[in-house]
């Protein structure tokens, strides 16, 4: 059979001129990110003016490509460091994460399958029988081969494929934000675990160094008792505060076997064998603060990002519902070999071919495709409340951590001004007593006293620490990459 060429290639060139024409139109509003907020709400500067450069607050503008780096090695302690790695190739939310990225890739990969011709074939041998009832004469039985190859095109005319593809890539960056959230998380936690666990450390060997200081104490009023100078009730003083010190050791350590199992869990580690190395030094200290801490620092939040890039994805899911009220115009071809005997089968006279447009035209569907269309708007209206939400949210953890730098500051100030005073207290009282002018109750009341302020410092210097671990989580994890960029 003669193949008419010049027809049928004037009939493609028609439909691809048709296409290029129309290929620009897309349906649907195009992009553009909404303010996080109304110009005046935004701040001109974060509330806590002594980490504040005025004039530098600006609403954060995402992106998932900005370095962070491996932060938590501003507080130099090399089991930290250990523990940060373990929990980043182990920890299972990251992992999770991961794989959550891989889907939202391998989608990009299916949205984009569309812009493309999609070509399938159907090998097949049929054995047939006709009805000879109806042309008045006896049935026959064939054999029938065919060798297809069929192809379909949709002529993305309003974009709807375009809106799908821009749909899934935005939904990726998303997936990659998230990813990195989950790892900054994991960070975050592992490091406030660990610096938790060393000022856990720290207090229960402050008690189990008071308690021998008590022991001595018990010891002394012991003698002092068999020398008429201390009483019954002096030395069941002192073996009060011992015992009620020694009592306090075992509570610490259950905090401190808890934290150890929660740090195994974040490193994808068993409980039952996992450890930490002892300390060789005091816990980890307190990194510098940078005088002004730049609002920029917000652009590297991966949530903030994340929730961005939603807006951009349900944006893009508007355009797809608005499609759905134009014809879908779908070119149609196939072409092959068909004959009933497998040797003539790819015979000249066995070809056969037809292409064509087909029209998918909605004229009536029960009011489906406007209810599709108000969901896909009300869907982007949330994720733009989302947005603003997360970005309120970015601006009260910043707040709150700086105040918690400061605040904290100020206390530890104060409690080390008052350990200080409980010391000097704490050595009158001593020197008093053996000169016989104190009882043993003024000397166990001021060592109560420098007891529970020592305890205090530690626990505020950890605090503080560990504050300032929720302070660079709050940045987006941004000190450590603007640091080495300076």
């Amino acid at each position: 059979m003669q193949i008419p060429t010049t027809n049928r290639l004037t009939t493609i060139s028609n439909v691809a001129c048709v296409a290029l024409l129309v290929s620009g139109c897309n349906v649907g509003p195009d992009y553009q990110r909404p303010a996080a907020l109304s110009s005046a709400a935004m701040p001109a500067a974060y509330a806590d003016s002594s980490a504040s450069k005025p004039g530098k607050w600006k609403t954060a503008q995402p992106s998932a490509h900005l370095p962070r780096g491996a932060w938590w090695q501003l507080y130099h302690d090399a089991e930290l460091n250990r523990l940060e790695g373990l929990a980043e190739s182990n920890n299972q939310q990251v992992t999770a994460a991961y794989a959550n990225f891989q889907q939202a890739r391998a989608l990009v990969n299916v949205a984009s399958a569309d812009v493309f011709p999609q070509l399938a074939t159907a090998l097949g041998i049929t054995r047939q029988h006709t009805n000879g009832s109806l042309s008045g004469g006896h049935g026959s039985a064939f054999n029938s081969f065919s060798a297809p190859l069929d192809a379909s095109w949709e002529l993305d005319l309003w974009g709807r494929v375009r809106r799908e593809v821009e749909g899934s890539r935005a939904n990726l960056s998303a997936s990659a934000d998230d990813l990195q959230s989950a790892k900054l998380a994991v960070q975050a936690e592992v490091a406030i675990d660990y610096i938790t666990l060393r000022a856990l450390e720290a207090q229960r060997n402050l008690l189990e160094e008071t308690g021998r200081t008590y022991q001595k104490s018990l010891e002394l009023t012991q003698t002092r008792r068999s020398g008429g100078i201390a009483t019954d009730y002096d030395v069941s003083l002192a073996e009060t505060q011992l015992k009620s010190t020694e009592a306090q050791v075992p509570a610490v350590t259950l905090q401190r076997v808890k934290l150890l199992h929660a740090l195994a869990t974040l490193c994808g580690q068993a409980a039952t064998s996992f450890s930490v190395k002892p300390a060789k030094a005091s816990p980890p200290s307190l990194p510098a603060i940078p005088a002004g801490v730049p609002s920029e620092l917000l652009e590297k939040r991966p949530d903030v990002a994340a929730a961005e890039r939603r807006m951009a994805a349900a944006n893009a899911a508007v355009g797809v519902a608005s499609a759905a009220f134009y014809p879908r115009i779908t070119l149609n071809g196939n072409a092959g070999f068909q004959a009933t005997e497998a040797s003539r089968l790819f015979n000249g006279s066995s070809r056969l071919w037809s292409v064509g447009p087909s029209l998918n035209l909605p004229l009536f569907t029960g009011g489906r495709n406007a209810a599709e269309l108000a969901a896909a708007r009300a869907s982007y209206d949330a994720t733009v409340a989302n947005y603003r939400q997360t970005v309120l949210g970015a601006f009260q953890d910043v707040e709150d951590q700086l105040a918690s730098q400061r605040l904290l500051a100020q206390q530890l100030t104060a409690e080390t001004a008052a350990l200080q005073a409980a010391r000097r207290t704490l050595e009158i009282s001593n020197t008093r007593y053996q000169g016989g002018v104190l009882t043993y109750l003024e000397v166990a009341i001021a060592q109560s006293s420098a007891l529970a302020h020592e305890v205090t410092v530690v626990q505020l210097s950890a605090n503080r620490v560990a504050a300032s671990v929720a302070l660079i989580k709050a940045l987006g994890a941004g000190w450590c990459a603007e640091g080495k960029n300076k």
